[in-house]
């Protein structure tokens, strides 16, 4: 047994952290961009202006994805280089950048997977009132019907939102990420339901427009790792889908009104009256469905049965390996974090993003030899081959990042790539990753 024949390899990326061309052609702002011109929002001040300069430079970049042979390409359309003001009349020069990179992807066989939102959203809604705004979910709508008007004769797999746990959270609670609120809780609930009520709008807009085409979501799988698998395990799937405290980093707060069709009970108590009134129409337009799981995992938590609700957090022993993100690695996450899903919530699932940031050299003789990132995708790829051999539906597995890239509050001081990018030249180089991902893409996985 092992990975099935039509799995889906592939990699990455995300528009703003990789196009640049930041007002390019008629591209509109976004939050990142003025977000960025922040003192003391973004490590050293870095932006998304120039990035990877992808936007000009994709014909290469895609060269390198086939040398590489993904067979998959997962990226995102920057909304506002396609409607500047967010709704209104189309950019057409942004249309037809993402015309000839699709095309690029389909004449090397690539498949192009788009993300409609992954976190550059649309400054003139944003002064709207962006996601606090009645009107947002219609406005991302139409947007994504737009899109799928365009684009949906080439692309089969589309994602409408990414991480809403971070554009939610991070962007409106806390204001680590843009646009850089701190709202209060009632605020950032309305900004989440919103956002899930777009998400609805846009599946059902989509499948209207091409009935033929997947349409996924993909959050953030925050994973429970039970330490012993038998004792534990019930406690490690409670602490997974329990929610606990504030923050919106949480799983059942975005997935189950999606997946299930209602909040989840633990979160409506511990809101109480600061949660909102919403019509009861809202959760029917929510809960309009996603073909499949997108879900982004990096690491987990090591979770012990305690008798309480969620289990027992268990500390990670002094020494703990960590990424230079100072996220633990926890192999077994892509294993569980899966399994736990797929029970909950029954749809195929796709790994859409999976990967550690470094902190690479190139050598003296031109290489990366980034061989601490080939150990950490061996090992979370073989918890992954676990769950298929299990029986899990995992349809695909995107490696996060195809290209080092502005990597958000970061800038430019971590990279998550499996091609390296010197940002000064805009240089090239395949990282001993992207040629061992290379050889496992050949092998089906096989030769983990």
């Amino acid at each position: 047994m092992g990975f099935p024949e039509n799995f889906l390899w592939g990699a990455a990326t995300a528009s703003y952290q990789i196009e640049g061309a930041s007002k390019a052609d008629g591209k509109g702002e976004s939050v990142w961009d003025s977000f960025c011109l922040k003192d003391d929002a973004v490590f050293n001040g870095d932006t998304g202006d120039v990035a990877c300069d992808h936007y000009n430079r994709y014909r290469d970049d895609v060269k390198l994805f086939k040398q590489i042979g993904l067979k998959g390409y997962r990226f995102s359309l920057s909304w506002p280089r396609i409607f500047p003001s967010g709704t209104g009349e189309m950019n057409m020069k942004g249309v037809d950048f993402y015309d000839r990179l699709i095309d690029t992807l389909l004449e090397q066989g690539i498949d192009p997977c788009v993300t409609l939102f992954h976190w550059d959203y649309p400054q003139e809604l944003y002064l709207k009132g962006g996601w606090l705004n009645s009107d947002s979910s219609d406005w991302f709508a139409n947007y994504a019907e737009q899109a799928v008007e365009c684009f949906g004769d080439r692309v089969k797999r589309w994602i409408t939102q990414n991480e809403p746990q971070c554009f939610i959270d991070l962007g409106h609670r806390t204001g680590y990420h843009a646009p850089g609120d701190q709202h209060g809780m009632r605020q950032v609930l309305i900004a989440a339901h919103n956002s899930m009520l777009g998400h609805g709008k846009a599946y059902r807009a989509m499948k209207a427009v091409r009935p033929d085409v997947a349409v996924g979501y993909a959050p953030v799988g925050i994973t429970g790792i039970p330490v012993d698998p038998v004792r534990d395990i019930d406690a490690a799937r409670r602490f997974m889908f329990g929610h606990r405290g504030d923050s919106l980093f949480t799983n059942t707060w975005f997935m189950d009104p999606v997946f299930l069709g209602h909040y989840p009970e633990d979160g409506l108590k511990h809101y109480g009256k600061q949660m909102p009134e919403f019509p009861e129409s809202d959760m029917a337009i929510i809960n309009a469905g996603a073909d499949f799981f997108g879900t982004n995992i990096y690491h987990g938590d090591l979770v012990k049965e305690n008798g309480e609700p969620y289990g027992e957090q268990v500390p990670f022993a002094p020494g703990q390996e960590l990424t230079a993100m100072g996220w633990q690695i926890t192999p077994e996450a892509l294993n569980w974090g899966p399994k736990f899903l797929y029970e909950r919530y029954g749809k195929p699932i796709i790994i859409t993003e999976n990967g550690m940031a470094g902190t690479d050299l190139v050598g003296m003789d031109g290489t990366v030899n980034d061989s601490y990132r080939i150990e950490y995708l061996r090992r979370y790829i073989s918890q992954l081959k676990r769950g298929v051999e299990e029986g899990i539906p995992i349809l695909g597995y995107f490696a996060w990042s195809a290209l080092d890239n502005f990597e958000w509050a970061e800038g430019y001081a971590k990279r998550f790539g499996i091609i390296h990018v010197d940002y000064a030249t805009q240089k090239r180089t395949l990282k001993a990753s992207a040629n061992w991902y290379a050889e496992l893409i050949r092998s089906n996985g096989s030769n983990l």
